[in-house]
C-alpha cells in the first residue's frame, strides 16, 4: 500500500501567537511524503535532509490518517518518508507541509479521497499532540493545502477567509534556525492591539499592508531586527518576520521590480536570498 503526497511552504501574513487569529500565504516551495503500509507494529518516519530530524510530526500524522481513513485491520503501521524545499525552522511552515503532506500521502496509501480540511485538521492534532507548535498552526497548515492566502481562528480551527493572491515573492533565511514551539507566549501577547489591526487589514483583503504591520510588531516581541524589513518597505508592497523567524519575506506585485533592489540589499547580509512566487493551487496527491 504505497502513498505519495506533496504540500506547499508559506509565508506569513499575520503571526497567531497573539490572539490566535492567524493568515498565511502559500509559496512555491514543496514537500513530499512517500508512505508505505503494511501489519508492522507502528510507524517509522524519515527525512531525507537531516537523518537526526525529529520524525514524530510525520509519524503521527500516518498514524491517525490510518485511523480516520483506514478499513483494513491488518493495516498497523508502515514508513514515511519526506523530501522538501522548504527550510527547516526558518519560519516558512515546513512542518505544516510536511503534515499535510504525509497525511495525504497516507489517505492515498489507504484509497481514500479526504476532504482536504478535514486533511490539514488532523495534521494540525498531530502538531498539536507532539509539541511542535503552540498555536496548532491551522493558519500555516491551511494555506499550505488550499493554497492561496488564509485567514483562520486557531483556537476553532475555523477557516474565515480565503482567496488567490498573484505575488513574486523573495526571501532572505540567516542561518539560524528558530523552533515555533520556543517561541515566548507571554511577549507575543503584548502585541495584541496590533495583531487585531493586522486582522482587520488581512479580513478586508489588504494582505500585504497587513503583513508589513505584523512584521514590525512580531519582530519587536521575538527579538528579532526589523532592519532588513525597513529597507524593503520602500520597495514592495509588502514585508513581514516569518512565522516565529527568523526568515523575511517581501512580496510584490508580478514581475517584483522592487523585489531586485530588496535582492541587492539583503543579499549583503548573510545567509540565503532567494526568488519565488506565490502558488494558488495547494496540495494534492501525486
Amino acid at each position: 500500500m504505497y502513498g505519495r503526497a506533496v504540500a506547499l511552504g508559506a509565508g506569513t501574513v499575520l503571526n497567531a501567537l497573539a490572539t490566535e487569529t492567524g493568515s498565511a500565504f502559500a509559496i512555491d516551495a514543496e514537500t513530499t511524503a512517500t508512505v508505505e503500509l503494511d501489519d508492522s507494529e507502528g510507524v517509522t518516519g524519515s527525512v531525507a535532509e537531516d537523518a537526526d530530524a525529529d520524525t514524530r510530526l510525520i509519524e503521527r500524522c500516518v498514524e491517525l490518517a490510518i485511523e480516520t481513513y483506514g478499513d483494513d485491520a491488518a493495516v498497523t503501521g508502515g514508513t514515511v518518508r519526506t523530501e522538501s524545499d522548504v527550510p527547516m525552522a526558518a519560519g516558512l511552515k515546513s512542518s505544516s507541509a510536511a503534515a499535510n503532506a504525509a497525511v495525504l500521502a497516507a489517505a492515498d496509501a489507504l484509497g481514500a479521497d479526504p476532504d482536504p480540511l478535514e486533511a490539514c485538521r488532523l495534521g494540525v492534532r498531530a502538531a498539536r499532540e507532539v509539541g511542535v507548535t503552540v498555536t496548532g498552526a491551522f493558519d500555516d497548515a491551511s494555506a499550505s493545502m488550499l493554497g492561496g492566502v488564509t485567514v483562520t481562528d486557531n483556537d476553532a480551527d475555523e477557516l474565515l477567509a480565503h482567496g488567490d493572491v498573484s505575488w513574486d515573492v523573495l526571501v532572505w533565511t540567516p542561518a539560524e534556525r528558530a523552533y515555533s514551539a520556543d517561541a515566548d507566549v507571554e511577549r507575543c501577547g503584548n502585541v495584541a492591539p496590533m495583531a487585531e489591526l493586522v486582522a482587520d487589514l488581512a479580513l478586508d483583503g489588504r494582505y500585504a499592508e497587513a503583513m508589513t504591520v505584523n512584521g514590525l510588531a512580531f519582530s519587536a516581541a521575538l527579538g528579532f531586527s526589523a532592519d532588513p524589513a525597513v529597507e524593503a518597505m520602500p520597495h514592495v508592497a509588502g514585508v513581514s518576520l516569518s512565522g516565529t523567524g527568523p526568515s523575511v519575506v517581501a512580496v510584490d506585485g508580478p514581475g517584483g521590480e522592487g523585489l531586485d533592489r530588496v535582492q541587492e540589499l539583503w543579499s549583503e547580509r548573510s545567509g540565503r536570498t532567494w526568488r519565488t512566487t506565490t502558488r494558488n493551487d495547494g496540495a494534492r496527491i501525486l
